[in-house]
């Protein structure tokens, strides 16, 4: 696997929209305040994926993780969410939705908790309170003991 880095874009990013969509990830909030987007790019300039963050108080919501499909089963994916989280104050609890990727975040650190222990912020998201359908797994980053 080639090292990444991550390159700051906008919601409204072509781009980023297209590969989202292709993915069958949600883009209706996109360009909505208080999202922060990133493009993943390979040592050799190839856009190799995208992820965002949104901050939520305290805390924030990891989102629109997705590896283009020509570069997918590279371990890609866990670069691009571990270079994300880079970008995340320490301090801050990191949450997610999924309705199809709960193995692959499980495998980097991520464990399934219930809707009812997640913060107000959290859910006050349009993407936990109206986009993701309620059968989505929420899952929260386990950080180790400092």
């Amino acid at each position: 696997m080639s090292a990444i880095k991550l390159e700051q874009v906008t919601g409204s990013d072509l781009d980023l929209k297209t590969a989202l969509t292709g993915a069958r990830l949600p883009t209706d909030d996109i360009e909505d305040q208080g999202r922060t987007f990133f493009k993943a790019v390979s040592a050799d300039d190839r856009i190799v994926g995208f992820s965002g963050v949104e901050r939520c108080g305290d805390d924030y919501l990891l989102r629109s993780v997705v590896v283009l499909p020509d570069r997918r089963g590279s371990g890609l994916g866990r670069a691009v969410v571990e270079a994300t989280l880079a970008r995340v104050a320490r301090e801050s609890d990191v949450f997610l939705a999924t309705t199809s990727a709960a193995p692959f975040f499980t495998r980097i650190g991520f464990t399934e908790v219930r809707r009812g222990s997640v913060p107000a912020a959290v859910l006050a998201t349009r993407q936990l309170s109206s986009i993701c359908p309620s059968s989505a797994t929420i899952m929260k980053l386990i950080k180790p003991p400092t």
